[in-house]
């Protein structure tokens, strides 16, 4: 009920300017085909099967958090290539204590789960545990091409990231738009989520302008509770765009509820089928612990069984 309560109060809220967009029926599932989707090793440890979740051969990012162990990150992808799912670990650059470690992982990535995707990130501690500083410091070392390892995700921050700024930003995107250049790796930007469609695109176009080439994936917030997305937004840094999510938390009944990503997901659609220089080649999403939730929703966008709204559409699914 508190989630038919929220839809109710948000299409009342709605502008009534123009009718609901029935091409978003057409758009949407185009937009996501080839989501990939992220997941944690205590999340696996509470989830019987993944491939009753996602399509098959879906790419499903585990996410390596401060204080992991690299050993469990691998037993998930292992788990992940067994259920004909492609398992994309992250590999935080700070954490690694220095080329030896990052072999190891590497190496156990590669051989024991056929590891050939990864999302290399700095990596949020502090201070580095050993000599990699930043992603770059990684990528040089030859050691993601010598296990086979050429497809690699890197991090993209739409709101932007204060520990470098954005000068830091661009010029990372730089050195890395360089690196893909001249090596045989095959370099992407997957980035943080974002609440706001606006933002997405001005960075998008943004990066373009300085020259960017590198496909984007873009981070979305897969549905949750209200509560949930604040504390999360807050936790990740993501400060303008979750104005959105503030405007609604107003009504204190609203927090218990379910706020679905229908409405940026609908304007990223119709930004990418529009623009032909739009630089963002999939979604990906964030579930914060709610994956069955994700997996639902996102099966029902992706067969387009939802009702168009003023604001984006609704799906016919009971999400909790």
């Amino acid at each position: 009920m508190a989630l038919l309560d929220f839809r109710l109060a948000r299409k009342a809220a709605a502008p009534a300017t123009e009718p609901p967009d029935a091409a978003l029926e057409e758009l949407v599932p185009s937009f996501l085909q080839g989501f990939s989707i992220e997941t944690l090793p205590q999340v696996a440890a509470k989830t019987p099967s993944y491939q009753d979740l996602v399509p098959e051969g879906a790419s499903v990012y585990i996410a390596f958090v401060p204080g992991s162990d690299w050993r469990d990150i691998v037993h998930v992808a292992k788990r992940l290539r067994h259920e004909g799912l492609n398992p994309v670990p992250h590999v935080p650059a700070r954490t690694m204590e220095g080329r030896e470690e990052l072999e190891r992982y590497l190496g156990r990535l590669s051989e024991d789960a056929g590891v050939t995707q990864v999302l290399a990130i700095g990596g949020d501690v502090p201070a580095p545990a050993g000599e990699f500083a930043s992603t770059m410091d990684m990528l040089e070392t030859g050691l993601f091409d010598r296990f086979g390892i050429r497809r690699i995700g890197v991090a993209g921050h739409p709101e932007g990231y204060k520990p470098i700024g954005d000068a830091g930003i661009m010029a990372s995107i730089k050195d890395k738009n360089a690196f893909s250049s001249r090596t045989d790796a095959d370099l992407h930007i997957v980035t943080q989520f974002c609440f706001d469609a606006r933002t997405v695109i001005d960075w998008d176009r943004r990066l373009r302008r300085a020259g960017n080439h590198l496909p984007i994936h873009i981070g979305i917030a897969g549905p949750a509770k209200l509560k949930s997305l604040m504390h999360y937004a807050a936790l990740c840094g993501v400060g303008a765009s979750a104005k959105v999510l503030k405007r609604q938390a107003f009504n204190m009944a609203k927090l218990a509820s379910v706020s679905a990503p229908d409405r940026i997901v609908a304007d990223l659609a119709r930004y990418k089928a529009t623009d032909p220089d739009c630089g963002i080649a999939q979604a990906h999403f964030f579930t914060f612990g709610g994956l069955q939730r994700a997996a639902d929703w996102l099966d029902a966008a992706i067969k387009a069984d939802f009702t168009p709204t003023q604001t984006g559409f609704d799906v016919h699914r009971d999400l909790g």
